[in-house]
Parts: C-alpha cells; structure tokens; sequence
C-alpha cells in the first residue's frame, strides 16, 4: 500500500490479499484508492448512512420561487409522454 499526499492507495493485487482488513478500514471512515496498473481506477469508503430529516430542515428548499412558465408548458403537454415499461405508480 502507498501513500500519496495522504491518501492510501493499493494496488488491485494488495486489494485481493487485505479485502477483509481494507473494507474494516472503510467501514472505520477511511477512503483508499484502487489503482490498476498504477492508474487509479476506484475508491473504497465508508458508505453514508440514511437518516431522516425534519421538515423544517428542509423547508427552505421548497420555499424557492418557481418557473413562472411551468403552468402553461405543462398544458401543452400533449399525453404522448408515458412512464417506460415496468414502471407502474
């Protein structure tokens, strides 16, 4: 494993030898690069984790002025538009 201006990188050999040791270390919160042929090719971390948010946290996203147009271009839809297959509502 190499360490470039503080990011760990390991070699996609390294990455087969330490799966175990390296997704612990993710799980910890560190990020390493996979790299392939010495060329980074991906990046191993920590996955964020869902939380929910109250309404007044977000609020203010939904408080934003809106397309003044939007009302008459929806109308000029024409009903072609449909949801693709599989996709029921």
């Amino acid at each position: 494993m190499s360490y470039r201006r503080g990011v760990k990188e390991v070699g996609l050999r390294g990455l087969r030898q330490n799966a175990g040791n390296l997704v612990r270390r993710a799980q910890a919160g560190e990020q390493v690069v996979i790299t392939v042929a010495g060329r980074p090719a991906a990046v191993l971390g920590p996955v964020q984790s869902r939380s929910w948010r109250q309404w007044d946290d977000l609020a203010e996203i939904f408080d934003q002025l809106t397309d003044p147009e939007w009302d008459g271009a929806r109308g000029s839809l024409d009903g072609s538009v449909v949801d693709p297959p599989g996709v029921e509502r």
